[in-house]
């Protein structure tokens, strides 16, 4: 449970909560609200102050619909950023990319994980990993970011999701990925109707029985706000009730926009954990 990544550790034995940073103009919940590098780092510093365990770094939209970005224009994004923290943080970083140059440019930026929505399954993208030597989180998506939420359908949604994820995992390891540098994400939203991400938290314990320490990611998701009718800057109870379930099924790293109340809530779901166990 414990990751090195790219010297800095990742300690999973208590479940932990991933900073979202998104340096990018059109992501569906910060979008352009830190897409300067000034704006990226002081954000940084205040989530790993507020108890973010990681940071995770994005330069490319995967909400519904948005477009593809260039090589070129993920890279001015995210390498400035990285380069300006790898010293100032005691966390890690993490790269949030599909792209296997970005993989490269990121961890010799300073990164030390590898998040990917598509689970490195990207021209060169599982090389690219094992070649980085860092831990990777392998994602569930079914399509892409343009067309995943048109009409996705499952027969067993848990099943299929689970099913993809050990087999993307085995490709890693197959491919010189040891399997004590893997997460598993089922993507929830990524793909999903309502009712298919809802099976898969009430079935998130069939992804923590694996070998593989589990990443969730429900941080003010449109789920909440198709069931509550809320829009996002009113998602924060909701956020932290799914974040809280999801530990109790098992998750060990949860992402979360919301460092500081969701770090909270993880303590309390920590100490009645270790209250049971005395």
């Amino acid at each position: 449970m414990q990751f090195d990544c790219n010297g800095k550790i990742l300690d999973l034995s208590r479940p932990q909560v991933m900073g979202v940073l998104n340096v990018t103009p059109d992501s569906f919940s910060d979008g352009g609200d830190f897409f300067s590098p000034e704006k990226a780092v002081a954000r940084a510093l205040e989530m790993e102050a507020q108890g973010a365990a990681i940071i995770d770094i994005g330069g490319e939209s995967t909400r519904p619909g948005a477009e593809a970005v260039s090589v070129g224009d993920e890279l001015e994004r995210v390498v400035p950023v990285i380069e300006a923290l790898q010293l100032r943080l005691s966390v890690p970083i993490s790269i949030d990319t599909q792209k296997p140059e970005v993989m490269r440019a990121a961890v010799a930026a300073g990164a030390g994980l590898i998040n990917d929505v598509n689970a490195l399954r990207a021209d060169g993208a599982v090389e690219a990993a094992a070649e980085c030597a860092v831990p990777v989180c392998l994602m569930h998506m079914r399509g892409d970011p343009r067309t995943m939420q048109a009409d996705p359908r499952y027969d067993d949604v848990v099943t299929e999701v689970r099913d993809f994820l050990l087999e993307r995992a085995a490709v890693c390891e197959r491919a010189g990925v040891p399997a004590s540098r893997i997460m598993l994400d089922p993507g929830f939203g990524f793909g999903k109707t309502v009712e298919q991400n809802l099976a898969l938290l009430a079935g998130l314990e069939r992804f923590s029985d694996t070998p593989y320490p589990v990443l969730v990611g429900l941080s003010r998701k449109s789920m909440i706000g198709r069931l509550l009718g809320l829009d996002l800057s009113e998602r924060l109870p909701a956020s932290l009730a799914l974040a809280v379930m999801s530990v109790e099924r098992g998750a060990r790293l949860v992402r979360a926009h919301d460092v500081a109340a969701t770090w909270q809530a993880l303590q309390m779901c920590i100490a009645v954990k270790e209250a049971v166990k005395e």
